[in-house]
């Protein structure tokens, strides 16, 4: 079982921005919908600038279980974050979530 359909810590912890390139509007595969834009060059995942943070397109309850909405379609920043990684096990304590088994 992937790791991270049980957990989501990661969506409820960091803000995440990436390049407007990635959006669909402009030839990229994310939903314009759920982003804001920071900049010309950069937008962010709704919600992750909260406090507390949660991207719009989680659904679920952390550490039970989860979904990304646009998992096929997330930006690059959620794309890069494994699961063991130190971003990873930084998110589970925000949630007071015990280390991955590696």
């Amino acid at each position: 079982m992937d790791p991270c359909t049980a957990c989501g810590a990661c969506c409820a912890a960091f803000r995440v921005d990436f390049a407007a390139d990635e959006l669909l509007s402009r030839g990229g595969c994310v939903p314009d919908g759920l982003t804001v834009e920071v900049t010309h060059t950069t937008c962010r995942m709704r919600g992750t600038d909260h406090q507390p943070p949660r991207c719009a397109a989680l659904g679920g309850r952390i550490g039970e279980r989860v979904l990304c909405q646009i998992y096929e379609w997330r930006p690059s920043p959620c794309r890069e974050l494994e699961p063991h990684s130190d971003a990873c096990e930084r998110a589970r304590r925000r949630h007071g979530l015990a280390p991955l088994d590696h």
